[in-house]
């Protein structure tokens, strides 16, 4: 006798039950939708590239958590994002795309890191990119945060802020400061200030042996208040003379003001001095998005504007912005919070149930003729009694039942069973559809 394997998933990899998994599909759908809406092509790249060209720019810790194997000679990885395969594509494929390119991709990706609660190996990520040949308008860095307040209204998930801000405003600041050389690490504990605190990010910042004056300077500037016209001025008096941050101020200018002229809602959208982005790539404007109810969550779609995608596959000046959604950890937090409640067990909206097997014939033809008509349909072929037959779709909470026996054959008709009110009634197919479009 063979000795049984236990089965269970390995750590940090999530396995949905259908009725969770449906709730799943609906946002990745909502998503897709959304980034269709306005323009984006969709794009589904392998999900193992070769080793030498996904870990081109990687290092340090991304190195670590890279799942990389060989097979026979070949050195393999499975992506841990979906920005560098972006970028090996649109080098790969320069002569084949239109300028610019606006891509959409929503696929696994696979990081060996710790699992932790709300945190995976494998994971599903939804991008959105533009991609620009040689330059790229500074109006996309509004198009997409335009693309962020569609999509999560539609995904109705309560109010949210798109927190933005532009990284030369904080590289000239630095500058002005006299910490150009040690900026990115600065900016880096900056990007923490949300997860550990005020009074943690100055200690930080004093270990890198920064005086006193400055870090109170720092965490000033950080702490700039008021509304998005008032912060713009606020950070006009400063007087900082450096062209970076100049730079900065203008094109954070012009974005708010595309994103006036895109009629969004202000109070959906606000510049936040503490939004840095640690990836280096990142080179103008950032956004963060927050779901105001429930900030302990984190940011729940970020991203920005990067000088060059593809500088280590192509000499080709390829600027461009996106934004990101970790969806398998929003949906695996939204469900632990309770924001979001799994409903529908099945997909299907009719249960055709033959009294015997020799209905067989009129049975896949009414069964056919539902689908054919939009109407999801299944069909209950198993030899059980009536009463197991719908109890299987009270279980998957099937909301219509059609019975079909003798009687229905001879009359060419159904008997339709609603099951929320017990009611059951002989008609045509084609009223049984009417009834259904009708809803």
């Amino acid at each position: 006798m063979n000795k049984k394997v236990t089965p269970k998933t390995l750590p940090g990899f999530l396995e949905l039950l259908p009725q969770d998994q449906i709730l799943f599909n609906q946002m990745v759908d909502t998503i897709r939708e959304g980034y269709e809406q306005f323009g984006f092509l969709p794009l589904d790249t392998p999900t193992i590239e070769l080793s030498e060209v996904l870990l081109a720019k990687a290092g340090g810790e991304t190195e670590k958590q890279i799942y990389r194997f060989m097979k026979g000679d070949t050195d393999l990885s499975l992506r841990f994002d979906l920005t560098v395969p972006l970028a090996r594509y649109v080098a790969e494929h320069y002569n084949d795309l239109v300028f610019p390119f606006k891509r959409y991709q929503i696929s696994k990706v696979f990081r060996g890191e710790r699992p932790q609660k709300g945190r995976f190996r494998e994971f599903y990520q939804c991008d959105i990119d533009i991609i620009g040949n040689e330059s790229l308008d500074l109006i996309y860095d509004a198009e997409i945060p335009m693309v962020i307040y569609h999509v999560f209204q539609k995904l109705k998930l309560g109010k949210f802020t798109i927190r933005l801000n532009n990284r030369k405003i904080l590289n000239g600041f630095f500058r002005s400061l006299g910490l150009l050389e040690t900026s990115s690490d600065i900016l880096r504990i900056i990007d923490k200030l949300d997860k550990i605190g005020e009074e943690a990010v100055r200690e930080e910042l004093l270990k890198m042996e920064l005086s006193a004056e400055k870090v109170d300077q720092i965490m000033n500037f950080l702490k700039i208040q008021g509304s998005n016209a008032e912060k713009m001025q606020s950070l006009e008096q400063l007087e900082i003379q450096d062209e970076v941050y100049v730079q900065g101020i203008e094109e954070l200018k012009e974005v708010l003001q595309a994103l006036q002229d895109f009629q969004i809602e202000e109070s959906y959208y606000q510049i936040d001095l503490t939004i840095a982005r640690g990836l280096d790539y990142y080179t103008g404007t950032v956004f963060e998005t927050i779901l105001d109810d429930y900030p302990r969550l984190g940011s729940v779609c970020s991203g920005g504007r990067y000088e060059n995608l593809a500088t280590y596959y192509t000499d080709q000046a390829l600027p461009g912005i996106g934004i990101s959604i970790g969806l398998t950890r929003l949906f695996y937090q939204l469900k632990e919070a309770g924001i979001i409640q799994s409903g529908k067990k099945t997909i299907s909206e009719i249960l055709v149930v033959p009294m015997d097997k020799t209905n067989n014939t009129y049975v896949l033809e009414v069964a056919n003729y539902f689908r054919n008509h939009g109407i999801k349909t299944d069909v209950y072929y198993q030899e059980k009694g009536m009463k197991q037959k719908i109890k299987y779709a009270d279980r998957l909470g099937i909301p219509y039942v059609v019975v079909i026996g003798e009687t229905e054959i001879q009359e060419k008709k159904v008997s339709l069973k609603d099951m929320s009110l017990g009611t059951q009634e002989l008609l045509s197919k084609e009223d049984v559809l009417r009834r259904l479009t009708e809803k």
